[in-house]
């Protein structure tokens, strides 16, 4: 038998993360060969992956990374089984290694058979699943190109990144406002006009009928019915669909015994309370329509706008879960 030495199993140790009894035993096993003993313990890796191929990675720790001309940024989800293994500091740190990688690689195909010290990450990820004891995948991988890209990442639960068209002198500060916003808000997609008309007529239909259920047992119980909304998105509001909105109001009004000379003071609140009720899609799914978190008296399209000659060009959220 080998004679181990304590340097030999320090050495494993760092190089893998694993136990000192397992790097001992690993290098007993090979003879006191290093590179035999990291196989070791890949293949007792690859025993508990199989084991634990049917877990769920539910947990884990998301990461965002910008490059250091913020023009390229990643935001990944390298997931585990329990929320105490995605707190460790070793395996957070694992995940902000894969993480730097990730800005080098165009999916997440490439990330997993990319360089990881010697080994792919795919092999790095079974290596630690032997070591942690739980099954660790990369659950999500994004990237942003942009002549300006941020990042936000909440408590490593979300990850955000975005970019921006143009580097203006405040690009700092607003692209990570907007990665706050994707990361608190959870928009989908950046503007109303990029929502297919089945998709906004279907989710119209199935909202209404969701509401109108409701009122059914509101109305059972006693209370106050919710409004049943005509429509959900700008992208439904027509310039007819407006003109018959305002000459509403405006009938309204006047059967209400308003004098004709105020309406205009009275007008706008309507037809903006109109459009507020009848965007709720907008409102939940559309970035710039969404009002702006730091600031509800304005949506970010606004904000963005305050900032000059500058747009939002893409975005992209991970999230455990």
């Amino acid at each position: 038998m080998a004679k181990i030495s304590a340097a030999e199993v320090n050495k494993l140790r760092k190089a893998t993360g694993a136990g000192m009894m397992d790097c001992k035993n690993a290098l007993v096993e090979a003879e006191g060969d290093f590179d035999k003993a990291i196989e070791v313990l890949r293949k007792k890796g690859q025993k508990v992956a199989a084991k634990r191929a049917d877990r769920e990675s539910s947990e884990g720790a998301a990461i965002a990374k910008v490059n250091s001309d913020n023009t390229v940024g990643v935001a990944i989800v390298l997931g585990c089984e329990t929320d105490f293994v995605g707190k460790n500091e070793n395996f957070v740190a694992l995940a902000n290694d894969i993480a730097d990688l990730a800005l080098t690689q165009d999916s997440k195909e490439r990330l997993l058979a990319a360089d990881f010290g010697g080994m792919t990450v795919a092999d790095k990820l079974i290596e630690q699943t032997g070591v942690i004891g739980e099954k660790l995948e990369i659950n999500a991988f994004e990237k942003v190109e942009a002549p300006y890209v941020g990042s936000y990442v909440h408590i490593n639960k979300i990850a955000a990144v975005v970019g921006l068209s143009n580097k203006v002198d405040t690009a700092a500060e607003l692209a990570k406002d907007i990665a706050m916003q994707v990361a608190s808000m959870g928009a989908t997609t950046l503007s109303y006009k990029d929502f297919d008309p089945a998709f906004v007529a279907a989710e119209t239909e199935a909202r209404i009928a969701v509401i109108e259920k409701d009122n059914i047992e509101l109305g059972r119980l006693g209370k106050t019915l919710k409004n049943v909304p005509q429509y959900i998105s700008m992208a439904q509001l027509t310039d007819a669909v407006i003109a018959k909105a305002e000459a509403d109001a405006k009938a309204q009004l006047k059967a209400e015994g308003k004098p004709e000379q105020i309406w205009d003071k009275i007008l706008p609140g309507k037809m903006e309370r109109f459009i507020s009720d009848n965007t709720t899609l907008d409102q939940e799914q559309c970035l710039l329509d969404q009002n702006f978190i730091k600031n509800e008296k304005q949506n970010v399209a606004e904000y963005v706008a305050a900032h000059g000659d500058v747009a939002v060009a893409s975005f992209k959220r991970v999230a455990l879960g």
